[in-house]
């Protein structure tokens, strides 16, 4: 017996992944982590008594080679005596009905299959071949997403299954590398495909298996694997510790919410807004935690708060209506002057000076005005805009960027939006200046832009001017890309 198999079977007793005489469905897919798990459980259950069926889902991405991945596994079942379900779904047509990624869509649509397959012939289990270097991958997807303790903790070796609760997900492999993988498939001759999607990088996770993680065992840690694994362990020991605390502390409703460590506070929100079915994230966790009895949006009509005993509560919101004012304007006549649901607006031309940002000019900014155009529209905020701030890669909701700048919710359809003909947003009041409107050395007419608002809201400023002129031949480009405060 090989050392992979050894420590396979070890792994299944001591963890109790499966019992002896046991019916499991095997999930092949035809590549080399799955076929691998297949022979290696195939030739355990001769010991243990397995029953094992096999579950192949065809993705329909790849054509010929996802047919050819299908062949290889019916063939093999074949070859090993033991009974097949296979079944197919177009993933791409689901994944653009659906809204979703190709490979979120993938994975819906796999579990979907593998948990009816399994209650159709009241298979208790179904055997997965994640592995040590999925583990890897998925911990530093999960750190550039922001997750928490239990996201970072990873796949775990035994798990319900997302569609169905009484069927568990177990994973025999987990504690493999990929190449242990390899060599097992040497040396017992086991006939696997390749995948040749896992080099296109324009998913994710590629990135990181073909980039980042071979970068990183290259110049900072050879042993990664091992270190993250550790890593791993440790941040799901202690999550289960957090999470059994949290539990405890619900279940007897004690007082002092207020007093507890943040980190139990957190969990303790995270498992009200888990059985409430909302959708959450750190933000939103921290707006209930920090403030009691203040309702946080978390869709349309619905938002949720907790009381001053910790306890969140879920209830429809009262609806806010967007505000529908608009003003169109013209930039082309040169002076002239506006006021637009309390800002007050005056542009006129000017001179070569101002292509210099000067500090200390509060309601202030530059724009590139062949950019910005000579028709603009002053509104507000409308459901799905999006902005990119200065110094932002891409482009963002604006409600997220309020949620970020904490710009309270009653606010926020009061704030003034300047777009231009086509509809792009180069301007939010209150918030940094558009990143395609800055000034840049191939500038030649430079718009300068000045507001104040009555009410006091968002920045007091004396006026909004106009100034069109010629640029400089000489400008320096870091004179242009500072933000006018």
């Amino acid at each position: 017996m090989t050392d992979l198999l050894q420590r396979a079977e070890q792994n299944i007793q001591t963890r109790r992944l499966l019992k002896r005489g046991q019916a499991v469905l095997v999930g092949v897919s035809g590549g080399l982590d799955s076929m691998v798990l297949l022979h290696m459980l195939h030739k355990l259950s001769a010991r243990h008594g397995w029953r094992l069926t096999v579950a192949h889902f065809n993705h329909c991405l790849r054509g010929r080679s996802s047919d050819a991945d299908e062949k290889l596994v019916r063939r093999t079942a074949a070859a090993l005596k033991l009974r097949l379900v296979a079944g197919r779904v177009d993933v791409k047509g689901f994944a653009r009905e659906s809204k979703l990624s190709i490979e979120m869509a993938a994975r819906k649509l796999r579990h979907e299959f593998f948990g009816r397959t399994a209650q159709e012939r009241k298979i208790p289990v179904v055997a997965l071949a994640h592995h040590a270097d999925d583990q890897v991958e998925l911990f530093f997807l999960r750190v550039l997403r922001g997750a928490g303790g239990e996201g970072l903790a990873g796949m775990k070796w035994r798990s319900p299954s997302p569609v169905d609760p009484k069927t568990m997900l177990v994973r025999p492999l987990l504690g493999a590398t990929k190449e242990g993988l390899y060599r097992f498939a040497r040396q017992h001759k086991v006939f696997f495909h390749e995948d040749a999607t896992n080099a296109r990088l324009e998913m994710p996770r590629n990135r990181v298996r073909n980039e980042l993680l071979p970068l990183l065992r290259r110049h900072y840690q050879p042993a990664l694997t091992n270190t993250v694994l550790r890593l791993m362990e440790i941040v799901g020991a202690e999550a289960e510790v957090i999470r059994g605390m949290a539990e405890r502390w619900l279940n007897a409703r004690r007082p002092g919410f207020g007093h507890l460590p943040v980190a139990l506070q957190r969990r303790i929100l995270q498992l009200q807004l888990a059985r409430l079915g909302a959708a959450m994230d750190f933000e939103l966790i921290e707006q209930l935690r920090r403030t009691a009895d203040h309702p946080v949006s978390v869709g349309p009509g619905w938002s949720v708060s907790r009381n001053a005993a910790g306890k969140v509560n879920f209830r429809a919101a009262p609806r806010m209506e967007f505000n529908s004012n608009a003003m169109a304007l013209s930039l082309a006549g040169g002076a002239g002057d506006a006021e637009f649901d309390g800002v007050r607006l005056v542009w006129r031309p000017g001179g070569a000076r101002d292509f210099i940002r000067r500090t200390g000019q509060k309601g202030r900014e530059l724009f590139d005005a062949d950019k910005v155009g000579v028709r603009i529209m002053l509104r507000h905020w409308r459901p799905g805009d999006r902005f990119q701030p200065i110094g932002l890669k891409s482009a963002a909701k604006l409600q997220d960027l309020f949620t970020n700048r904490k710009i309270p919710r009653d606010r926020r359809r009061d704030l003034v939006v300047a777009a231009t003909r086509r509809g792009e947003i180069f301007w939010v009041e209150g918030l940094r200046m558009a990143e395609q409107f800055k000034l840049t050395s191939r500038t030649k007419r430079c718009l300068v832009w000045r507001w104040r608002r009555a009410t006091g809201f968002g920045p007091a400023a004396g006026s909004l001017e106009f100034r069109a002129f010629l640029h400089p031949k000489t400008i320096r480009e870091s004179a242009l890309h500072g933000k006018c405060e």
